[in-house]
């Protein structure tokens, strides 16, 4: 009895644990898909700034 009472917690534990870092992964890769769409969106933005100062410049 105290062995399958064991085993359980055991389980038991593992799941918060497993819980908690594919929580912490899940939370991380968040991170770098919305700092990597502000990156994008601002070397496209320096992109469109810098040709259109540039045609100006030689018109």
């Amino acid at each position: 009895m105290g062995r399958i009472l064991l085993i359980a917690a055991a389980v038991i534990v593992g799941f918060f644990v497993l819980g908690s870092v594919i929580s912490l992964i899940f939370g991380a890769l968040k991170w770098v898909l919305i700092i990597g769409a502000v990156a994008l969106i601002v070397s496209v933005v320096v992109k469109l700034t810098r040709s259109g100062g540039s045609r100006d410049h030689y018109a």
